[in-house]
């Protein structure tokens, strides 16, 4: 029996627009049972230096994780006499449609969902991690899998074994005498498990969980009897004599099942084969809110709902109506849902100080909707993750980035003004830099992604996805930088992995979709021909990036546009490796599709390391030359690659779940997961311009996004997918000084921007923040989503985010002993108020703290700016 299904929708043209809600495994609830003979009532372990593990025989059992500086205080519990690892066997579905991917749980065959604890003992060295899978009743068995690999010992080691039963009854009639007989068909299925913790550092535990091979039999038997089922107590005096709370030794064990047929369960030779699902559940309180998995648009609290971990692309509209309707009308679930990001990760800090995170990249769930336990659920045998400790959301994300990884500093050039992108060729940019010149716009670069060329196709004009530069549209290529670069602006450009076929392109210098055809790194379909990946309205080659030679290959692509006076790219795309490619490496590519983003970032870093290695040791010239890519798509680990991050295509309109809010939710929920150097598109991406259908880039729009991205990372524009519908920054006057005052504002707070950009690259704290990183007492903030956000600790900025307001709510949290100024009428509020502040365009609702050093310098630049 197959487990996993590929059901591929690239080409459906009308669909149901009312999408429904993935199929998934419901909530697994088992009972705990424990050797009493083998386990004392109650001990205390260590791990480590910094940790300990309590175990508790009340209420049916229970273990509790602490540091040893707060002992009472569990960073990790399960609950009392309920199993905390469960296993089944399901199957999978995967529904796939141009990047937007759909996992759905079929038939559950076996689930194992009670659990026993036979052992907990110490792992002083890897000497003690001797198994013998044989040996049902002993601590030792043997598993390849169980690599210890933290830095204190002891280790801690739980054994113990995962159980259910379940029987199927049929009425038997007897042709002789016309009697009934019950008919029962009973499935008993067993499976050892082991959890190692062990200390990884003295803020972090790290935890395995393994399965042995299940053990799955088949009885059938004619009774008029009914067998009453798993767990029938036992007397008192009973469970004393055979040493177990709740289960007798010398019992047979029956398994749970689904209601499908036993006889679907994968088996062979008789015996289940494998696990592919693992739950581990565990405490959680009512009030506890849950931020993190990734950069998520419609959420900050995720208590209450199921968060899948998938890479995708994020859809159009994501619930907002009535485009979701119209994508998912048109193209198989392209509108997306709440839960549809570029960039997830298994990763969560709590409101109650608890952080925790997955390793490796299997498909999981994080089901929050009970109020009093967490249910995660992993699509494999095996998980790894780390527990983490920590007094604040502060101390949480420097620990977690810690491990992950942090992002280098930027280069100070692109901090210092806007990013202008533009489309059209060299003369239009020529016009544009000279009108910018004339409005006194400080600017830092040109971000023009048609440096490739344009080609017409049924949704408008699209990108040549050919790394090379179009010299018809581009005349003077290398003049036009050379010209720019005199007044420090650099020129930044465009690439994915992906490489169209050139059949139709003029002019065509190097076909780099064929080259790579011919080096043999492109992922390849079952049939081992190139898999070609349906995109918008093109199909394309995709780099296979766990080959040996693609990344050197790409290197010297990259190189050739460096050489040219490129110092800046976007490197798009990474979310739409198919789910049924196969790759190089052999590896699943369910799990390779997650992973690949990081391989995507890491060899845009390695090059830019490498570049600027060599450059530096030739010729010593300031940050101008200085290298910076940025990028959507990406994984828990590409913190550690990307250098700096946009949030991919927001509609160009005030919508909650794919407007201009979810930006403002996506660069905070990003920047809790490490994402912390962040920007999105002013003004949005994607427009639509069809009879009846509308959605166009108002002027309202644009000018309220340029005032909350003059406080991100990166100050950039986006003419959008379709520039003509939309208002531009250079559309007219009102816009072009807007656009150079918010610049302007922008360059104010530089000073300050080069600080937290180095905090990002040292300690991984994110340049735009949530409230609740520094005023996590506050229970007001602890609610807020996109109503505003501090950048650093000394400002903060509250957005005008819906069409026609002039005015905002602005509330002052609770925790500063000075006052929050306005900076524009520097009237102060104290905390714990709220205030009705008005906000007319051009004058967004910003304060500083009173006195402080970073408000009195930001404004003093501004009036040194003429813009107080």
């Amino acid at each position: 029996m197959a487990t996993l299904k590929i059901t591929k929708k690239h080409h459906k043209h009308l669909n149901n627009p009312f999408t429904s809600p993935a199929n998934s495994c419901s909530f697994v609830q088992g009972k705990l049972l424990f050797n009493s003979q083998t386990l004392p009532s109650h001990q205390i372990f260590d791990i480590g230096r910094d940790f300990q593990l309590n175990w508790s025989s009340n209420d049916g059992g229970f273990l509790s994780l602490s540091h040893k500086s707060q002992p009472t205080r569990h960073m990790w519990s399960t609950i009392p006499g309920q199993a905390f690892v469960s296993a089944a066997v399901a199957e999978t579905e995967v529904e796939e449609s141009r990047g937007s991917f759909l996992v759905k749980d079929n038939d559950v065959h076996v689930v194992c969902n009670h659990q026993t604890i036979d052992y907990i003992r110490a792992v002083e060295d890897d000497s003690d991690l001797t198994f013998d899978v044989n040996e049902q009743h002993s601590p030792s068995f043997r598993d390849e899998k169980m690599e210890r690999k933290g830095d204190q010992s002891p280790a801690l080691m739980i054994i113990g074994k995962i159980i259910s039963a379940k029987k199927k009854k049929k009425k038997i009639q007897n042709s002789k005498d016309n009697s009934t007989s019950d008919f029962v068909q009973e499935c008993s299925a067993f499976a050892r498990y082991w959890i190692l913790f062990d200390q990884k550092n003295s803020n972090q535990v790290g935890f395995q969980v393994n399965l042995g091979k299940p053990n799955v039999e088949l009885h059938q038997r004619v009774s008029p009897k009914i067998y009453k089922g798993f767990a029938r107590k036992l007397s008192g005096s009973r469970r004393r004599r055979v040493g177990w709370s709740g289960l007798s030794t010398k019992r047979k064990v029956y398994v749970a099942v689904s209601s499908s047929d036993e006889e679907n369960v994968v088996m062979k030779d008789g015996r289940l084969t494998e696990f592919n699902r693992i739950w581990l559940t565990y405490e959680s309180e009512r009030s506890e809110r849950f931020y993190g998995f990734g950069e998520q648009f419609s959420h900050m609290d995720f208590k209450g709902k199921r968060v899948p971990i998938f890479v995708q692309e994020q859809g159009i509209g994501r619930g907002d109506q009535p485009i979701t309707f119209a994508a998912n009308l048109v193209s198989y679930r392209a509108g997306g849902d709440w839960s549809t990001t570029y960039a997830p990760s298994p990763f969560y800090m709590t409101s109650k100080m608890r952080s925790l995170y997955l390793e490796g990249y299997n498909y999981s769930i994080f089901d929050l909707t009970k109020h009093d336990r967490v249910q995660i659920q992993i699509n494999g045998d095996s998980v790894q993750g780390r527990i983490l400790h920590g007094n604040s959301p502060i101390e949480l994300i420097e620990h977690f980035t810690e491990t992950i990884g942090r992002p280098p500093e930027l280069p100070e050039w692109i901090i210092s003004g806007a990013v202008v992108g533009m489309q059209g060729g060299t003369d239009i940019v020529r016009n544009i830099w000279n009108q910018m010149q004339t409005y006194n716009v400080p600017v830092s670069a040109f971000w023009l992604q048609d440096w490739v060329g344009q080609r017409e196709t049924v949704i408008g004009s699209q990108l040549w996805w050919n790394w090379e530069v179009d010299s018809s549209r581009y005349v003077g290529w290398q003049q036009l930088i050379r010209d720019l670069r005199t007044q420090h602006i650099n020129v930044m450009t465009y690439c994915n992995p992906c490489l169209a076929p050139m059949n139709n392109k003029p002019h065509v210098r190097r076909n780099l979709y064929e080259e790579a055809k011919k080096l043999d790194i492109l992922v390849r379909d079952k049939q081992g021909e190139p898999y070609m990946v349906p995109n918008t309205a093109f199909d394309v080659g995709m780099l296979d990036l766990t080959h040996p030679s693609t990344a050197s290959w790409f290197k010297k692509i990259l190189r050739d546009m460096v050489d040219d006076g490129v110092r800046g790219w976007m490197a798009d795309f990474g979310e739409g490796l198919p789910v049924d490619a196969c790759l190089y490496s052999g590896e699943d590519p369910v799990a390779a599709h997650n992973r690949y983003p990081e391989l995507w970032a890491k060899i845009n870093r390695e090059f830019v390391e490498e570049w600027q290695n060599t450059h530096k040791a030739k010729d010593q010239k300031d940050q101008q030359d200085s290298l910076v890519f940025f990028m959507r798509a990406g994984f828990r680990d590409s913190p550690r690659w990307a250098m700096l991050f946009w949030e991919g295509d927001q509609m160009v309109s005030w919508q909650a779940n794919d407007g201009i809010k979810s930006s403002v939710v996506g660069l905070l929920s990003g920047g809790i997961s490490g994402y912390a150097l962040n920007h999105s598109d002013i003004g949005g991406y994607c427009s639509i311009n069809l009879p009846f259908f509308k959605y166009r880039r108002s002027e309202e729009l644009l000018l309220r996004w340029m005032e909350l991205n003059a406080f991100t990372t990166v100050f950039r524009t986006h003419e959008g997918n379709k520039p003509s519908c939309n208002s531009q920054f250079y559309t007219n006057h009102k816009t072009l000084s807007h656009f150079a005052r918010l610049a302007k504002i922008y360059q104010a707070w530089k000073f300050y921007r080069i600080q937290l950009v180095k905090e990002a690259s040292q300690k991984g704290l994110p340049v735009c923040r949530h409230l609740f990183l520094h005023y996590p007492d506050d229970e007001r903030v602890l609610g807020f989503t996109s109503e505003q956000f501090l950048v650093g600790t000394e400002i903060l900025v509250v957005p005008v985010l819906d069409k026609g307001k002039g005015t905002v709510k602005a509330y002052f949290p609770v925790g500063e002993s000075c006052s929050w100024k306005h900076i524009w009428t520097g009237n102060l509020y104290s905390q714990g108020t709220e205030a009705l502040i008005v906000a007319p365009v051009g004058n967004p609702a910003v304060f500083v703290k009173d006195g402080s050093l970073v408000g009195e310098t930001f404004l003093k630049n501004l009036q040194e700016y003429s813009i107080l």
